[in-house]
């Protein structure tokens, strides 16, 4: 059941202040309605999907590789079995214009999203002025719609490697700031693992940052020390899941009980 305007609108409001607590929002991705009220059921405040991690569930490679419907479907399923806010990943939008994306996503049940800022078909960035209009375009649209819906920017010029480390730090912040400026609630340099970098971003962005929490990123607690306002952990659950199921798949070719520890 699609919520009504009152319900989304009341989501969005409490999504957009919990990246404002005294501590980090933590986003363990759902890719599924199974997954999503695992999330819920455990007392996460509110629901994030992965691109990489639904789009694996339907049998695509991420990158936009599985259709937009498809995509949105996951996360009117997921939307549907949740009762907490859920922001959805949709990649660089599908190609679809700004106001489509807003009422997709609002009619999915959806009260946020992530927006990236690379090129999926030329396999670059989007150059940042034009990244920062569709990113203004959006907030027209959500503003129309009488939702604040809680825009996530993805700054992507880590997963390129763009330039030297310092020349990438800067152009994040650049980025980062033009993002912000253009309507964004906040900001997702993805990939940046290094303490100091973090700290120099959510120092100077000039509004919430979101870190991906992998292998090597410093740890909850001294992100949250740092000051980051969201921490994702993108597809590694779903990664995770999936190596579970292989090896209690293998323990059933082996003649073993895969339920015993």
């Amino acid at each position: 059941m699609v919520a009504d305007v009152e319900t989304l609108t009341e989501r969005a409001k409490v999504l957009a202040e919990l990246h404002r607590g005294k501590s980090p929002l933590l986003l363990p991705n759902a890719w599924d309605a199974a997954s999503a009220q695992v999330l819920e059921g455990a007392g996460f405040p509110a629901i994030a999907t992965s691109s990489s991690a639904v789009a694996g569930s339907l049998g695509y490679p991420d990158g936009e590789a599985a259709p937009a419907a498809e995509m949105l479907a996951a996360v009117a399923r997921i939307a549907a079995v949740s009762s907490v806010p859920v922001t959805a990943d949709l990649e660089a939008g599908y190609g679809l214009p700004a106001a489509e994306v807003v009422e997709r996503l609002l009619e999915a049940g959806a009260v946020g999203c992530n927006l990236e800022d690379s090129d999926n078909r030329s396999g670059g960035l989007v150059d940042a002025e034009r990244q920062a209009e569709r990113l203004a375009e959006v907030r027209a649209a959500a503003d129309a719609s009488r939702v604040d819906l809680v825009i996530n920017a993805r700054v992507d010029v880590y997963l390129h490697q763009v330039g030297t480390p310092g020349q990438r730090l800067a152009e994040a912040l650049r980025r980062a700031r033009r993002y912000l400026e253009a309507g964004a609630d906040c900001v997702f340099p993805i990939l940046v693992s290094d303490e100091e970098s973090i700290a120099e971003l959510v120092r100077d962005a000039g509004g919430p940052v979101n870190v991906l929490y992998q292998p090597g990123t410093p740890s909850l607690a001294r992100l949250a020390e740092l000051g980051v306002a969201r921490i994702s952990f993108g597809g590694g659950l779903h990664r995770a899941t999936q190596m579970l199921l292989e090896r209690l798949a293998q323990r059933i070719l082996n003649g073993e009980d895969p339920y015993q520890r």
